[in-house]
């Protein structure tokens, strides 16, 4: 079968395509055969190697496939050959293994998916996986308004119809070209990405009150800004630092905010890893809102498993739309 491996960390030129042998499912274990694999910023770290949960290398990267369980090991209900499922890597022991033409894993991993989802948008199901436990992070609280740095990807773009279907006022940044996008996506008002204005901005649009919650994938400066940003009580969730940590005091920036009672929390879905009952209803929450059409997929930019350093130099320069899946 066809796979990419990554032997030694780097940039997109180290994802080497191979061939290698068929995978056999051993004993409670299903073969599923590849339909669509999603690809995402969690591989990006991986083949720079600074991933904290680093499969050994060498490595086949990939968090999300969809395909068809073609073989069954001992054990293993029969009920599930043919049948559409969706692999998540968040299942499996190792963050990987689905840059390939099949995968064995434990039939226990999959989910098995409605028929009224394509398999090019049900590789998306992951990162509404993610808005859901990242709405959870309210706690109940009402959200009024939202703020999303970097609304076109495919999280945001999620995360954009999702907050509007919880009817909440989404506002976000993102790079002039893709702001047609965004707006077509859920997004209500978009703003400068400019975090020195940002918090200005954001208060206009929301007539001084600010935002309940801010997702924050870049860290830096726009950490920052996020927190300006906030209505009291407001909460913001850093899900990545993808421009680096934030070089001012944070604790003091929050201390200055004192009268809105700021909040911060730094999230990852890793925090579910000893939850499987959790995050399987989570998982099962996300199929169910797209099978029932409360949230689309993102738009998918399709490409085939030959291009997959155009995938990913896409990602390195941010100039991704909704989500990259490679289709089979």
């Amino acid at each position: 079968m066809r796979a990419i491996q990554i032997f030694q960390p780097g940039g997109p030129e180290v994802l080497t395509e191979v061939e290698i042998p068929t995978p056999l499912p051993g004993a409670g274990e299903i073969r599923i055969q590849a339909q669509a694999i999603g690809v995402g910023r969690p591989d990006v770290l991986v083949r720079k190697g600074i991933y904290k949960w680093m499969p050994p290398l060498p490595a086949i990267p990939g968090s999300e496939m969809v395909g068809v369980v073609d073989a069954l090991g001992q054990g293993t209900s029969l009920h599930l050959k043919g049948r559409r499922v969706l692999v998540s890597a968040r299942e499996l022991p190792v963050r990987g293994g689905c840059y390939a033409e099949y995968i064995c894993v434990p039939e226990s991993a999959v989910f098995v998916l409605p028929d009224v989802i394509d398999p090019v948008d049900a590789v998306s199901l992951p990162n509404l996986q993610l808005v859901n436990a990242l709405w959870s992070c309210q706690a109940g609280r009402p959200v009024q308004a939202i703020l999303i740095p970097g609304v076109s990807g495919g999280v945001g773009s999620t995360l954009a119809q999702f907050a509007r279907m919880q009817g909440a006022q989404v506002i976000g940044t993102t790079a002039p070209e893709k702001e047609a996008f965004a707006l077509q996506h859920g997004v209500h008002t978009l703003v400068r990405g400019d975090s020195n204005s940002l918090p200005a901005q954001v208060m206009e649009a929301t007539q001084g009150r600010g935002v309940d919650l801010a997702i924050d994938p870049l860290g830096g400066d726009m950490l920052i800004a996020c927190l300006r940003s906030l209505a009291p009580m407001g909460l913001v969730v850093s899900i990545n630092v993808m421009t680096g940590m934030p070089t001012q005091d944070v604790f003091k920036e929050m201390r200055a905010l004192l009268g809105r009672s700021p909040g911060l929390r730094a999230f990852s879905m890793h925090t579910l890893d000893e939850d499987p009952v959790m995050r399987r209803a989570l998982m099962q929450t996300a199929i169910d809102q797209m099978a029932q059409g409360q949230v689309k997929a993102p738009p998918a930019h399709v490409l085939s498993l030959s291009q997959i350093q155009e995938a990913h130099a896409l990602l390195d320069a941010g100039a991704s739309r909704g989500k990259l899946v490679i289709k089979l």
